[in-house]
Formats: structure tokens, C-alpha cells, sequence
């Protein structure tokens, strides 16, 4: 399984606004066919501006991942970018499970 890490930070004056089109944002991925699920949580690290945040999509292989990439990635990200701008800073990260239990 691969999860598919979007960590986000968001700025406050936009936050109720983003925390409400993160979970449709969340449902968008899920109906690529690419994931099999998505969690939302929030970064309780403390930090000085702004609040982060971490979205893990899963999905059962790197083939799927690279279909997410060459045919729905770049419209989902112009849709945050349109929206928020440099209010939203985000970076992905890929992480393999090697074990669960």
C-alpha cells in the first residue's frame, strides 16, 4: 500500500473556510477511483503562524499513484490554488507501508 501525504499549512483567516473545502476537496480524490480512503488530522505540533495540517490518501499500489499524477493531480491542484493562493502552503510526500498490524 502506498499513502499519499498532503501536509498543508493554512493561514487563520482562512481556516474554517479551508477545513470546510478540505473534506470536499477529500471526497474529489477518493472519486478518482485512486484511493481508498482519506484521513484528515491536524498537526498539534506547536508553531509560531498558521495551522497544519495532514491529509493521507491510501491506495493499494504505486500504478494507481502514478495514474492519480498523469491524469487528475494537475486539476485538483489548480482548484486549491485558485481558491487560496499563497494563503495555502503545501508539500507531498509518499510513504510505503511495510507493515501493519
Amino acid at each position: 500500500m502506498i499513502i499519499y501525504n498532503v501536509t498543508s499549512l493554512v493561514d487563520e483567516e482562512i481556516l474554517p473556510e479551508w477545513l470546510e473545502y478540505i473534506k470536499k476537496h477529500m471526497d474529489d480524490m477518493l472519486n478518482t477511483g485512486k484511493f481508498h480512503s482519506a484521513t484528515l488530522s491536524k498537526i498539534v505540533t506547536e508553531q509560531d503562524e498558521g495551522h497544519s495540517y495532514s491529509v493521507q490518501y491510501k491506495c493499494h499500489n504505486r500504478q494507481l499513484l502514478d495514474e492519480y499524477y498523469q491524469l487528475d493531480a494537475k486539476a485538483l491542484r489548480e482548484d486549491i490554488m485558485e481558491r487560496f493562493g499563497g494563503q495555502v502552503i503545501s508539500f507531498r510526500t509518499e510513504l510505503e507501508v511495510l507493515h501493519e498490524q
